[in-house]
This record gives structure tokens, C-alpha cells and sequence, in this order.
């Protein structure tokens, strides 16, 4: 009996550790480590962790949750997971517990485990790695953007190491900002009560080379550069690297072993395992050196502290990337050539590049670590930081492009070796809220391409632009909700620049766009979009929905107040507005929720069947589908997580309220009631599922509670999308609607978290998806800070009760704004904020 009783007990046990089926031998894991939002990971939080450092478009180098660098991509497209033989290592000479022998270690922490068999090289042995090098045995990461430090230790070393990785980020200096750079800053603590003898070193193989010529190592002062000389035909593969340390006493090794098999790296480890640390000139006969060394001695008193700051930085001047269809005969698509980046018409060579890192490093990072510190010197939630800060990111990814001219072009993220969806994509990048505060300059570059360039006399607008920037062929619909929307940012960039000329020189294009929309979309003049209307989820919906015609009252309230503003007569505008809100209100509000009303008959298009789709045509049984239900990929009584997103594009845009606002709110409220699954296991998705699935939580696109799913929804319908679920949040939390909101946050982040999938690198149509920067909305969904530049006024409608503090980003400075003893206030930071008054409405 008393062996029966702790066999109970031992029962119990395993049941209460969640492993009530080891009997059975299907035992499940136990819970994940709590991690604190936008805090310290550690441990299998730490895995899939690669914060991007770089400039806007001009590519990236991440630094991982261990140590590691990786997914260098560096020749103007992604190189995602790109791992290549470089990394940072330290010697301890006589570190041995009995003094006798040297200990050397990889600045890493251990090797996440997927790596072991999850890459490209795994079931070879990972040939080309440094997996097989020691390491050491814990490493913690934090992320204050745009830097991040991995802390090391290990017990049998007597130093412990931080490693903090930036690259320069000053909101308003586009330039600064957008530099093929990173620093890498090393400081080692001796922990022990004896002096340290080390040699730190930084290694690299010469991961440019493409073939067995064209290509090599060359030394400069404390540092050297790794090069490929490309071709006149391959002008992109011409592309150098370069590595420099400030320490006096570096040495630099330029001439790795040469030999076959795995010699270069066994031998360049023996010299770091030995404490070598000599100059060894480049090779000027044979083959090319394999790879560089810079050797750095230094000596460490107990208790002190040695720096070793790295400087990295790239050159690639030339592309081999061309988007977008030219227009025979057209003048403006003569535009020759591919893609060059900004910073190709600044600088000459990497060695200019270097030069001016080295000389503006120390001004670059005050300047950063500025940015820095206002934007975490805040009160708010801390997953709401983290959403924005990790999402702010994207920004220095390859999904960022920016053009020798300055202007901005940009994918929709990144496949794992090509952008992913090209053309600054008008509907996606609607949801994008962070360039047009940070860098308003750039973010009016993409208005000036979407209607000065890729748009035509009729007003029709390509909602891909083409790269280099020139006139494309409109050669298929228009996007309604990108279309609308743009509108919509003209507005919103207008009062953030307070530039009214600049306004004013767009508006007459501005006008034609919406002209077009309303001719071919709302032909009767019913202030809702009736037509057949291609959209974010590539496709068309037939009949008004509470999506586009959402857009649609939004971009008519936006120009109303633009074309009031030059004098112009805009009453048809209004009045369109006022018909379509009454008609969303009555006829599309189901009393919970708005909905889309199908229609097919009474149109001017042309039917489904002859109606051309990115789906392609309508197969015999698709066909079938048509008569019984209607045309495909609709969501009719659905409740769709984007339904009443004009109105929040309205919101965040400045142009004010567009429908009733109870209603709007009961919308949110469902979405939010219906569309969030904390679990998914049991949830059917056929189209993509790795964003979301399996015990992950995720906000729907779409569900319908009360029935009427058709056979064939709209593509998408049953996955998660970032991008979306920042845009609800935020808009809850813009109708005071705090926890439904932070909990959107928060299931999201959740599966970002580091275990499965990177916490900086949020994905949907391919890596760094634009779409997330909708995160940045949630600053202004909490404070209710809004500075308009053309009244020189800061709107102020906090959904906090009591005192508070937030970022603040404007055209000409940035700050910390919020509540301080009941008084609203204004702190800046940087540049100049002209308020001249302040209309504050305190929270309830």
C-alpha cells in the first residue's frame, strides 16, 4: 500500500507538470519560460532571435540572440539566413583552472539546436560553419532600438562579455539613417581577483567570393576589407566589406592559410586557440587568402573593464534588380539600367564609406542613443513598446529600398533570396505608420512616385511602381483600398510636413485619382464602392463592403479638407460622404458588425466570368459555385478584421471621424470577440498556415459567427495577418477600448517570442512584412498625441486616465510628450516643435 501511495503521488506529480502522458509515452513539453515583454531573453527564447543592423535600403547584417552574425545581405536583395564563416573570439592566455593552458572561446552563446539539422548544409555536416567551435555557456539578449546587447558568461573563463550592436537611427535625417553600417562594440570584464591576459579577434572568411579568381583580402589600419571585383558583365557582384577596430595595438592578419579541405579555419583557430596575435601582409602570389583576422592584445585588471569597438560597413553599388513593365515609345520609361542605392551617389568606395563611419561614429551615436532614449523614456504598456520598437526594424531590412536619387521604393517583405512583391504596393504600405513620422521627407517620395509618376492622365493609378522609379504599364485595375488610401496619406503627410505647397503641387493629381474612383467604382454617385474593386487580398469584391467603402468616405473627407483648404469647390465630395456613411449605417451594419452585400446584377462590369482576376479564370466547378453563391473569394456576412479600416486610416491620418463612432467601436468589439483565437489547433486553415497554427494564437481575417461562409471566400480569409492585427489593436485602443486591444498585442507577440520565430523579423508575404509597421499606430492609439504642423497645434486625447509619458515624432523634432500633474506637456528632444497651442481632452 505504501508503494501504491507514492506511486500516486508520483502520478500526481508528472499530471501537474502537464506529463500525464508519459505512461502512454506521448508526454507533452513542458510550458515555455515566461518571458517579460519587451525584456531580457534567455534560454530557448534566444534561438531564432536576428536583430537587423544596417541602413535604410541599404542592406543588413543581424546580430543573433548568441552572438552570432547572420543573414547578411549586403548585395541590394535579401540573403536571408545567410550565415557565413564570421564571428569574434577571445583567448584567455593561461585561463585554465591550474593556469597551464589557454581557454578560447567563440563570442556565442551555445548553438541553437535547429541549426544542427535545420539549414541548407546540415545534412552534409554543416561544411563552411563555426558550429564546431567552443562557446560559451550562457548568453542573455535585450533590445533598446536601435541597439541590442548579448551579455556571455561561462564559468570556466574569468571575463564576462557584452557585445552591443547599433547602427546609426536619427528620426529626420534620412541620410544618417540610411548608411551601410553597424558597429559591433565588445567589452570584456575581468570577474576574476588576478590581472587577464586576452586576445580578442574578429574572423571572416571571405564569404564574397563567387569563384576561384576576382576576389581577396586587403589590409588598412586596424581592420581590412574584404573584396569581389565582379565583372563588366555582373557590375553587382562587385561588392567589398570591410572590418575596423580603434585599438592602437591591433594587429591584422591578411593572409589566412591556403589549402583544401578544412584548413583555412583549422588553422586560423590554432592562432586564436595559442593567443597569436602578428600582422601578416595580403598575398601577392597563388591563390587569394581564404579569409582576414584582426588580433587585438589586451591586458585587465580585476574588476575592469576592455572595449574593443568594431566598425563594419559594405559597398555595392550597382544591382542586377529591374521591376515593373515599360511602356513602349514612352519617354519616361527610358529610364535605363537597375536598381542603384542612395548611397552610391554619396560615396565612391567602401574605404570612403569607412572613413566617414570612423570619423561621425562617435556624433552617430549620441545621436542614436538619443533617439533611444526618449523613445523607452515612457510609461506605456511594455508590449506595446515592443511591438513598435522590434517592428522598427523592417526599416533597416532589404524590404526597404531607396534609389541613388534619395526616393524611397520598397517590397513587401522579403523572400529568403529576392524581395517579395515589388513596387512600394499601395494597399500594403497603407498600414505602414512609421516612415511618415520618422522620415516624413521620405515617405513623401512614395506620394510623389504613386501619383507624379505611376499615374496616368485617366487618373488610373499602378499600385505597383516600377524600379528604377519610372512610368509603368497600367495594364490592369487599379487597387481601390491602395488607391483611396493614398489620398488619404496625402493628408496625413501634408498636416505632419505642414507643407501646403507641397500639397498644393499634388493636388491636381490627387483630384484626377479620385475622380477616376468615382467613375469607375461609384458611377451612380451612392458614396459606396458598387463596381467590382480589386484589393489587398488580390482579389475583387463585387458589391459594397465596409472595407473599401470605408476607404472610399475616408479619402472624400481627406480631400474635402485639402481642396477647402486651397479654395477649391468640394461639395461633391461631401455629399458623397454623407450618402455613403448613411448607407454603410443602415444597409451594411447588421446591428453588430458591418458586412459586404454581394451583387452581380445591375452593374456596368462586365460578369465574373469575363472578368479579369488574379485568380484566373473560373473553372467547370467554379462555375457551378457561381450559379448557387455567387462570384468567389467575397465574405458577404463575414466579420472581417479590416471592415471598418478607412476609418481607422481616417483616424491615424488626421482627417477626422467618417462613420458613427458607437458603430465603429461594435465592429472593433466583434472582430475582437469573433476573429482572436488564443488556440488554433482546432481551427481549419487550407491556404497558409505557418503565421499562425497549431496552439499559437492570431487574429482571424475573417469569420462568420452568424453563418453564410461561402464555398470559395476571399483568399486569405482564414490566416493571420501582423500587420492586421496591429491595425484592429490600435483602433480599439483609439475608442478607448485598452484591454481588447493590448490583448491583440499581446497574442501576437507571443508568437514572436524567440522559440519559433524571430521577435524582430514579423512575417506574411515574405520576411520584415511592411504591414507591420501598422504597429506604430498603437503610440498614438494610447496617448492620443497628434502635432498638425499646419495649425501648429498638438491634439492630445490620451485613452490613459491620470498622468503618462510617450514619444512624440514630428517633421522637425522629436520628444516626449504626455501628462505631468494633470497638465499636458511637451518635452523635445531633438530639432524644434512649433506648438502654439495645445488641445488637450483628458481621458474619461
Amino acid at each position: 500500500r505504501r508503494a501504491g501511495r507514492w506511486l500516486l503521488l508520483l502520478v500526481a506529480c508528472w499530471a501537474a507538470a502537464g506529463c500525464a502522458g508519459f505512461w502512454s509515452g506521448d508526454c507533452d513539453e513542458a510550458p515555455a519560460t515566461p518571458r517579460e515583454y519587451n525584456g531580457v531573453y534567455r534560454g530557448e527564447h534566444l534561438d531564432r532571435i536576428a536583430f537587423p543592423l544596417g541602413g535604410i535600403g541599404a542592406g543588413m547584417v543581424c546580430l543573433e540572440g548568441t552572438g552570432a552574425l547572420s543573414h547578411l545581405s549586403i548585395r541590394n536583395k535579401p540573403d536571408v539566413f545567410n550565415e557565413p564563416c564570421v564571428f569574434a573570439a577571445v583567448c584567455v592566455k593561461g585561463g585554465s583552472a591550474d593556469g597551464a593552458s589557454n581557454i578560447a572561446r567563440v563570442l556565442e552563446g551555445p548553438l541553437p539546436t535547429w541549426k544542427i539539422f535545420g539549414t541548407p548544409e546540415s545534412g552534409n555536416g554543416g561544411r563552411g560553419k563555426t558550429y564546431g567551435l567552443p562557446r560559451f555557456a550562457r548568453a542573455e539578449f535585450i533590445a533598446r532600438f536601435p541597439f541590442a546587447t548579448v551579455t556571455l558568461s561561462d564559468d570556466d573563463l574569468p571575463v564576462r562579455v557584452e557585445i552591443t550592436g547599433w547602427s546609426p537611427f536619427q528620426p529626420g535625417d534620412a541620410d544618417a539613417s540610411s548608411l551601410p553600417v553597424a558597429a559591433l562594440e565588445y567589452r570584456l570584464a575581468n570577474t576574476s581577483s588576478e590581472p587577464v591576459e586576452a586576445v580578442f579577434s574578429f574572423n571572416a572568411r571571405n564569404f564574397l567570393a563567387s569563384g576561384p579568381d576576382g576576389h581577396g583580402v586587403r589590409g588598412i589600419p586596424r581592420g581590412f576589407v574584404l573584396f569581389e571585383e565582379g565583372s563588366a558583365e555582373t557590375p553587382w557582384e562587385q561588392t567589398a566589406f570591410c572590418a575596423q577596430v580603434s585599438n592602437a595595438a591591433a594587429k591584422v592578419n591578411c593572409a589566412w592559410f591556403r589549402g583544401g579541405w578544412f584548413d583555412p579555419l583549422t588553422i586560423a583557430w590554432k592562432d586564436i586557440a595559442e593567443g597569436a596575435c602578428f600582422d601578416r601582409e595580403p598575398v601577392t602570389e597563388g591563390g587569394a587568402s581564404p579569409g582576414g583576422t584582426i588580433f587585438v592584445p589586451l591586458a585587465i585588471a580585476p574588476g575592469e573593464t576592455a572595449t574593443v569597438p568594431l566598425r563594419i560597413s559594405w559597398y555595392c553599388g550597382a544591382s542586377d534588380v529591374r521591376r515593373g513593365k515599360d511602356i513602349p515609345g514612352d519617354a519616361g520609361s527610358a529610364v535605363p539600367g537597375n536598381h542603384e542605392p542612395w548611397y552610391s551617389g554619396r560615396f565612391g568606395s567602401v574605404d570612403e564609406i569607412n572613413h566617414f563611419w570612423k570619423t561621425s561614429y562617435d556624433e552617430l551615436r549620441e545621436k542614436s542613443a538619443r533617439f533611444r532614449d526618449c523613445f523607452y523614456d515612457t510609461t506605456l504598456p511594455p508590449e506595446v513598446i515592443e511591438a513598435v520598437a522590434a517592428n522598427l526594424t523592417i526599416l533597416k531590412s532589404p524590404t526597404v529600398m531607396r534609389q541613388q536619387d534619395g526616393r524611397l521604393w520598397c517590397w513587401e517583405g522579403c523572400c529568403d533570396a529576392w524581395g517579395c512583391c515589388h513596387g512600394s504596393c499601395t494597399h500594403v504600405w497603407n498600414y505602414a505608420q512609421a516612415i511618415p513620422h520618422l522620415f516624413p521627407e521620405l515617405e513623401r517620395t512614395l506620394r510623389e512616385t504613386e501619383f507624379e509618376v505611376s499615374q496616368d492622365e485617366r487618373g488610373h493609378q499602378a499600385f505597383r511602381s516600377a524600379l528604377p522609379i519610372r512610368p509603368t504599364a497600367h495594364d490592369f485595375h487599379a487597387a481601390a483600398d491602395g488607391q483611396l488610401g493614398g489620398i488619404l496619406k496625402v493628408h496625413r503627410d501634408w498636416r505632419i510636413s505642414g507643407d501646403t505647397d507641397w500639397m498644393r503641387r499634388l493636388w491636381p493629381r490627387v483630384k484626377a485619382s479620385l475622380e477616376y474612383c468615382i467613375a469607375v467604382w461609384d458611377p451612380k454617385h451612392k458614396g459606396i464602392l458598387e463596381e467590382p474593386h480589386h484589393n489587398t487580398y488580390d482579389i475583387e469584391f463585387w458589391g459594397p463592403d465596409g472595407m473599401c467603402s470605408s476607404f472610399y468616405l475616408g479619402a472624400l473627407r481627406a480631400a474635402d479638407l485639402m481642396g477647402t483648404a486651397l479654395g477649391d469647390d468640394t461639395s461633391l465630395y461631401r455629399e458623397l460622404l454623407s450618402k455613403g456613411a448613411r448607407y454603410l449605417e443602415t444597409e451594411l451594419y447588421d446591428g453588430e458588425y458591418f458586412i459586404q452585400k454581394i451583387q452581380v446584377d445591375g452593374l456596368e462590369a462586365k460578369s465574373p466570368l469575363e472578368f479579369e482576376s488574379f485568380g484566373g479564370k473560373y473553372s467547370p466547378e467554379a462555375v457551378d459555385l457561381l450559379r448557387k453563391e455567387g462570384p468567389k473569394y467575397q465574405y458577404g456576412t463575414g466579420c472581417l478584421s479590416d471592415g471598418v479600416i478607412g476609418a481607422w486610416m481616417a483616424a491615424v491620418c488626421g482627417a477626422g471621424s467618417i462613420l458613427d463612432e458607437e458603430k465603429v467601436t461594435s465592429h472593433l468589439l466583434a472582430v475582437h470577440r469573433y476573429n482572436l483565437k488564443r488556440d488554433l489547433s482546432d481551427h481549419v486553415n487550407p491556404q497558409r498556415p505557418t503565421f499562425a497554427c497549431g496552439s499559437d494564437g492570431g487574429l482571424l481575417l475573417c469569420t462568420w459567427p452568424n453563418g453564410g461562409k461561402l464555398s470559395l471566400p476571399f483568399v486569405y480569409s482564414d490566416e493571420v495577418w501582423t500587420g492586421i492585427e496591429y491595425q484592429v489593436a490600435s483602433h480599439l485602443l483609439l475608442r478607448g477600448r485598452i484591454d481588447e486591444g493590448l490583448e491583440i498585442v499581446r497574442v501576437c507577440r507571443d508568437r514572436y517570442d524567440g522559440r519559433i520565430r524571430n521577435p524582430f523579423n514579423e512575417y506574411e508575404c515574405g520576411h520584415w512584412y511592411a504591414r507591420a509597421l501598422a504597429s506604430y499606430a498603437l503610440l498614438e492609439g494610447l496617448s492620443g498625441a497628434r502635432y498638425d504642423a499646419v495649425e501648429k497645434k498638438l491634439h492630445l486625447e490620451p485613452r490613459i486616465a491620470g498622468d503618462f509619458r510617450a514619444f512624440l515624432s514630428t517633421a522637425t523634432g522629436y520628444g516626449t510628450v504626455g501628462v505631468k500633474d494633470g497638465a499636458p506637456f511637451v518635452d523635445v528632444k531633438a530639432g524644434a516643435i512649433d506648438v502654439k497651442a495645445i488641445e488637450y481632452t483628458p481621458a474619461k
